[in-house]
């Protein structure tokens, strides 16, 4: 954090950049991992995003999806399949 103190581009608030119509026009959004909520940083080009369809009781697509961002560090370390099934278990749960 004290590397930016005197950076006069460092953007000190957070709030987003809207047009008139009020869409997000930022050019990067920064993810966060699912699995272990740190940030995943531009330059990780192994963090993945999943979307996990949604199915009713007789195994149709819903229209509807869960998104899942794993770092590429989780990865690295062999725990994105376990951390993605417990992330979609309790995902699933909430949803019934």
């Amino acid at each position: 954090a004290g590397r930016h103190r005197h950076c006069p581009r460092r953007r000190r608030d957070f709030d987003a950049m809207l047009n008139e119509e009020g869409q997000n026009v930022d050019l990067y959004i920064p993810r966060k991992c699912s699995w272990t909520n740190r940030l995943i940083s531009a330059k990780d080009h192994s963090a993945i995003q999943l979307n996990v369809g949604h199915l009713d009781e007789n195994g149709v697509y819903t229209g509807k999806f869960s998104t899942f961002a794993v770092s590429g560090a989780v990865r690295a370390r062999g725990e994105s399949d376990s951390g993605l099934d417990h992330l979609w278990q309790k995902k699933k749960a909430s949803l019934n």
